[in-house]
């Protein structure tokens, strides 16, 4: 098996609705942001009622992965044909006799090779915090910057949410659902390729409002790129200490593939290509 890592790399997404742009947003909605669930106009608050007590800009994580396999096989397979007269007994094909064998469905049985090409591909997105999958692929259309030094990434201003989810994790979980074991007599070819491993960070403005009268209080979050409002969040309000390390987040080795296909050796395999591809680019960096 011939198998390839992609180079781990994180990014940053560039805001498109800028912080001075989503405060403004943010008092323009603010009746919004209490009116979901309330029926009746005269339970909803008035304008004077509702003001924001705090407020902050996050930067969110997600995983991006991508992976494709591609198998070249043979294997042998019997064909059944029908022969529907009866007077036929034996069938001639290159050179070798086929009796017709069976009483009410004659037919004649031959043994074929099949050439087989199998490509798979499988794209997706996973929230770094939650695990969970998700439709995220219309970020990848926004500007970005690459961040090359995880551990000193901390913009001015921004809290940065450090993920919990590794990247083994959505390694496993994409392939997991990709690889199937090839019934083959004879495998000719057979390459797996983890494509993308990237780790992107989003913005995030979050807003915390308060109904006065009631005592009430609700969050309201912007997305940076998109501009959409989304009720029912929650503030962090404190900068998170948590170090990032590469090495940590991108722990892609024999753990993470281990469930993949049971009884098989890829495993092992996966984890002997990362640990060759990090000596190679351990010596070129020398």
């Amino acid at each position: 098996m011939e198998i390839t890592l992609a180079d781990e790399k994180a990014y940053v997404l560039k805001p498109v609705l800028s912080w001075e742009q989503a405060k403004e947003r943010a008092w323009d909605k603010k009746i919004q942001v209490f009116s979901k669930g309330l029926t009746s106009l005269f339970s909803r608050p008035k304008s004077e009622e509702v003001e924001i007590v705090y407020s902050e800009r996050r930067l969110e994580p997600f995983w991006h992965v991508a992976c494709s396999a591609h198998y070249v096989y043979d294997r042998t397979r019997q064909y059944t044909i029908p022969i529907p007269q009866p007077e036929v007994q034996s069938v001639t094909l290159y050179g070798h006799d086929f009796p017709v064998e069976g009483k009410g469905t004659r037919r004649i049985t031959i043994t074929g090779t099949e050439h087989c090409h199998e490509e798979h591909e499988r794209e997706a997105f996973f929230d770094s915090v939650s695990g969970e999958e998700q439709p995220w692929a219309h970020y990848l259309q926004y500007a970005k910057d690459e961040i090359t030094d995880l551990e000193s990434f901390a913009p001015e201003g921004d809290i940065v949410v450090p993920p919990t989810v590794r990247a083994s994790f959505v390694v496993r979980q994409v392939l997991g659902g990709m690889l199937k074991p090839v019934q083959a007599d004879t495998l000719l070819e057979e390459r797996v390729a983890v494509e993308k491993i990237d780790l992107y960070y989003r913005p995030i403005y979050a807003f915390e409002y308060l109904w006065k009268p009631k005592n009430r209080k609700a969050v309201g979050e912007f997305d940076g790129l998109t501009g959409e409002l989304r009720t029912g969040g929650k503030t962090i309000r404190q900068q998170i200490s948590a170090v990032l390390t590469k090495d940590l987040l991108f722990d892609v080795g024999v753990d993470a593939v281990d469930l993949l296909v049971p009884g098989g050796g890829i495993a092992i395999k996966v984890g002997k290509a990362i640990a060759e591809s990090r000596r190679r680019k351990s010596s070129q960096q020398q």
